[in-house]
């Protein structure tokens, strides 16, 4: 009789494939303070759930809708591997989308989001959901969930993706869709942090070619690393105090595309807007991306926000005072331009110096 000579596999568990449940938990018990420091009165759960509940309170609308946008934060997550800063990184995260919940007049109600990493650290993903809890914080927004999820050899040692998405509420008559954007409208600008998050792939060409200047060069009280790092401006909070006082008919958040891609998308057919750079600050960041790569201006207006992150359309005379309330709730607003009427075949958008 033959005698079977195989042995017996040894009991495997899901931590020998590489999934470490307890580091799951313990990333809960390290993020549970800053995420319950963003909640509203609204939130009805606790972190943990299979689900989130809100209780939106809509007594004083007329007809609310919901407004949803998502994002991620793309290539400049690698910065973030590269300098070992992951507690900024979040604050991008909230910003992407908030800022496009915003421009449409709503009020972003709550966050959630997504981190996938090949091997779970718990200290540097609780270093991401703290910048992730401090975006919300600015926004005003309650972090009421997320997903974390652990994928061995599926990630790079020591990398990870983020994704996450926004919900919103607006009144319907509120809501800013650029309808009523008319020629003599005026055109403010409110400064950008940097390149926030668009144009990283470039940058990154560019910085960390053979010729790049690389991350650790010294650029004005930091390095260049900093500089572009430095987190997405977030503009809820003052531009709801600006919807509340005036008459706010367009808002234009530069992200990918630039001002050629994205003003267009809020005018009307018979308008157009012509903008003065020399009305508004633009940061060395740029001067220096710009001559690194011997980038045309057409192609930087297109690429980059070129310290404009955000344009706000109103009515002239509503200007001055518009101006005012947006310095006063901290932002750097310039006059930037103005809207005019459009005939066929005029280009929608002109940049002059």
């Amino acid at each position: 009789m033959s005698q079977d000579k195989s042995k017996k596999r040894p009991a495997m568990t899901y931590r020998d494939a590489g999934v470490n449940i307890d580091a799951g938990n313990r990333l809960v018990s390290l993020i549970r303070r800053s995420v319950a420091s963003t909640h509203r009165p609204e939130v009805r759960s606790d972190i943990g759930g299979f689900g989130a509940l809100f209780a939106p309170d809509i007594s004083n609308m007329t007809e609310p809708m919901l407004v949803s946008a998502t994002d991620g934060v793309g290539t400049k997550l690698k910065l973030a591997f590269l300098m070992n800063r992951h507690d900024t990184v979040g604050i991008d995260l909230v910003a992407m989308s908030v800022n496009d919940l915003i421009v449409q007049g709503a009020e972003p109600l709550f966050f959630l989001d997504y981190f996938a990493t090949g091997h779970l650290d718990p200290k540097h993903a609780a270093a991401v959901v703290e910048g992730i809890a401090e975006g919300c914080r600015q926004s005003g927004c309650a972090l009421i969930g997320g997903e974390t999820a652990e994928m061995p050899d599926f990630y790079d040692p020591g990398e990870y993706d983020l994704a996450g998405f926004a919900v919103g509420m607006v009144d319907r008559p509120n809501v800013i869709d650029g309808r009523r954007i008319t020629a003599g409208d005026a055109i403010i600008g409110l400064a950008s942090t940097g390149p926030h998050s668009n144009g990283y792939s470039l940058i990154r060409h560019l910085i960390l070619g053979e010729d790049g200047p690389g991350l650790d060069a010294p650029f004005n009280d930091g390095t260049l690393g900093d500089a572009l790092l430095a987190p997405t401006k977030i503009y809820v909070k003052s531009l709801l105090a600006l919807a509340k006082q005036h008459d706010v008919r367009g808002l234009i958040h530069i992200t990918g595309g630039g001002f050629w891609d994205n003003i267009p998308r809020i005018l009307p057919q018979d308008a157009r807007v012509t903008l003065h750079k020399s009305q508004w600050h633009r940061p060395e960041v740029f001067d220096l991306l710009q001559k690194l790569g011997n980038i045309e201006e057409h192609e930087m207006l297109r690429t980059f926000n070129c310290g404009i992150g955000m344009v706000v359309i109103l009515p002239n005379t509503e200007a001055d005072d518009a101006l005012k309330l947006l310095n006063e709730a901290g932002e750097t607003a310039t006059l930037i331009g103005h809207v005019h009427s459009r005939d066929i075949g005029q280009e929608s958008v002109t940049i002059e110096d």
